[in-house]
């Protein structure tokens, strides 16, 4: 059994230790201590990083009381060797585990409902609990997790024994064999948990709640804790300067001024849009014969087909055709016809694909000279 330094010290960033077996494994090496400081992953929070030696940590896992290291360079049997944890990433990750407990813990005792999946990930910790929340909800939790953090109690966490055990309501997501490891955090939560975590509920700094959605039968809370919220804020920060700049108003008002922004542009658009459809009319109006392509580089995406639907009304078989980047985006319509096999001509010989009905196929084609997919069209 592996010597958990982690549980007797969670800020204990170095130290120390005999090196028991070392092994390869598709290219890197599996080392065994007497002892370490190193988390492995588990109950939703990831491994420690860091050092032994001269070796990079990069992953680390325990089975049956044995903790594994993955290193990217070997370690000597029998030697003695320094280790080195890699605190930002550690203390980053007890600051979001220390603020989920609290958060869960509320929303259990609040609400009844459980936390039955939680998982510290690179952008936010996720927690899923088993009951509908509304965002009136979540925040109120939000601020009462705060109220917590600004009252710096001691967060505990250690093994009592089986009767004091008996008598704890503490939370926990599984049945736990042997031994069970309690945090508790005074009037906020009591959870089986095998976790890091920080001393004082004052070292999360604070939790920001920035999602939530409806998951399975309940929700999925994400929330930013310590470092994680405050880089969040100030991403935030610069995004809204940024756009308070492009809009040249002030803070408070700039939804608004981005939404006078959009009716003006969806105005533009409109009228845009219109005219395109004058000009394309013009044009079909030069045309003549039974086959008719127009190639419009004015059209919009979205007026494709409404203009080979007008074109087609003309003559027997109408093309459209608008640039694309590498390409055509093409509509053929007619009137009584099944364009859907000469469509496929089309796609087979410019290197396109598209789909549709019996009067009217979408798609795109490769690139292609405008005259050249002209003499084509016209020739099938």
């Amino acid at each position: 059994m592996t010597q958990k330094l982690f549980e007797e010290d969670a800020f204990l960033r170095e130290f120390t230790a005999t090196v028991l077996s070392c092994e390869e494994k598709d290219g890197h090496f599996l080392v065994i201590l007497d002892r370490t400081a190193f988390f492995p992953e588990g109950g939703g929070q990831p491994a420690d990083h860091g050092t032994l030696g001269e070796a990079q940590v990069i992953d680390c896992h325990v089975s049956k009381g044995i903790i594994t290291h993955t290193l990217t360079s070997p370690l000597t049997p029998g030697e003695t060797v320094e280790g080195h944890i890699d605190w930002a990433r550690r203390f980053n990750f007890m600051q979001q585990h220390s603020g989920e407990h609290i958060f869960s813990g509320l929303v259990h005792s609040t609400f009844g409902y459980n936390n039955v999946g939680f998982h510290i990930g690179s952008d936010a910790v996720t927690m899923d609990f088993d009951g509908r929340l509304t965002w009136e909800d979540v925040l109120g939790i939000e601020a009462r997790v705060n109220e917590a953090i600004w009252l710096d109690l001691p967060v505990e966490a250690g093994y009592p024994d089986a009767q004091t055990l008996e008598s704890l309501p503490y939370r926990s997501k599984k049945e736990i064999d042997g031994d069970i490891r309690i945090v508790r955090i005074e009037g906020y939560d009591i959870c089986a948990c095998c976790g890091t975590h920080v001393r004082t509920t004052g070292q999360i700094g604070q939790v920001k709640v920035v999602g939530l959605q409806n998951y399975k039968s309940g929700v999925r809370v994400s929330i930013l804790c310590g470092v994680r919220a405050l880089a969040w804020a100030n991403s935030v920060l610069k995004e809204n300067q940024e756009i308070s700049h492009l809009t040249s108003e002030q803070f408070g008002k700039l939804a608004g001024a981005v939404e006078k922004l959009l009716h003006e542009r969806d105005d533009y658009r409109f009228r845009l849009e219109q005219n395109a459809m004058r000009l394309f009319d013009a044009d079909m109006r030069g045309l003549s014969g039974d086959r008719r392509m127009v190639c419009a580089d004015y059209l919009a995406v979205s007026q494709l087909r409404p203009a080979a639907g007008l074109l087609a009304k003309a003559c027997a078989l109408a093309l459209v055709l608008i640039p694309r980047e590498g390409g055509w985006n093409y509509a053929l319509c007619a009137q009584g016809t099944d364009v859907r096999v000469l469509s496929k001509q089309l796609q087979s010989r410019f290197s396109g694909r598209g789909g549709g009905s019996a009067d009217m196929v979408q798609g795109i084609l490769g690139e292609a000279t405008a005259d050249g997919i002209r003499a084509f069209f016209l020739a099938m």
